[in-house]
């Protein structure tokens, strides 16, 4: 089993998700323009469903024995 290389990279995407959504309820404590905060949400919500997807990739490389990624280039 692979668990132990997966941890690095679900961490990370955890503290970034985490960023995101604390920027995202942070938006509203300042008066901003509804057209600006909904474009806030909109990338840092994009930003974080890429990156989670981007954490199932590399999940799925890793379970497939794919360590080196770097490797295919």
């Amino acid at each position: 089993m692979h668990a132990g290389k997966m941890v690095a990279p679900v961490v990370i995407v955890a503290i970034a998700v985490s960023y995101y959504a604390v920027v995202g309820m942070a938006l509203f404590q300042f008066r901003l323009p509804g057209a600006i905060k909904a474009v806030v949400l909109i990338v840092s919500g994009l930003v974080s469903l890429i990156l989670v997807y981007v954490l199932v990739e590399r999940i799925k490389e890793i379970r497939r024995g794919e360590e080196d990624d770097l490797g295919k280039y």
